[in-house]
């Protein structure tokens, strides 16, 4: 598979990432979270007092388990769905957009009952490209080769 270039916005350079269990459930579930998206990045890290955004070469080893949502489905909703109600999935990797707050918003109502998945559907347009690729095993995580970090 060919390299590519992934970056995660944070407060600190991470040299070595891990996987943490967070309080919070994400889109994809526990593991390091990263994009393709340099700006997307840069819009994580804003998020803290010291702005860093580190930056990986990946070559995605195929021999794991990689789920990749090409685009917004309804099987990527359902996924979304399942990992941010606490679901656990047996990837070692999963890509795909991302449910940004404003998308989550709609991704809450639609947990709720509030409004429809065709609602969902017509409210779900994104004001700007996202991805994340998710790296959820000690496995995956030794596709990540460090590069280095830029203080945004």
């Amino acid at each position: 598979m060919a390299m590519m270039t992934v970056y995660h916005g944070g407060y600190e350079p991470v040299e070595k990432p891990e996987i943490r269990k967070g309080r919070n459930t994400k889109d994809f579930g526990t593991g390091f979270y990263c994009t393709v998206i340099k700006e997307q990045a840069q819009r994580w890290a804003r998020r803290y007092n010291t702005k860093v955004v580190s930056i990986y070469d990946v070559r995605l080893n195929t021999d794991l388990r990689i789920k990749e949502f090409r685009e917004m489905t309804e099987e990527w909703l359902d996924f979304i769905v399942a990992c941010r109600t606490g679901k656990e999935h047996s990837y070692d990797i999963v890509i795909g957009a991302m449910a940004d707050d404003q998308i989550y918003n709609f991704v809450s109502d639609y947990m709720d009952g509030t409004i429809t998945r065709e609602q969902f559907w017509a409210l779900a347009k994104f004001k700007y490209p996202t991805h994340q690729i998710v790296f959820c095993t000690k496995e995956a995580l030794k596709c990540l080769q460090y590069r280095g970090c830029e203080e945004v």
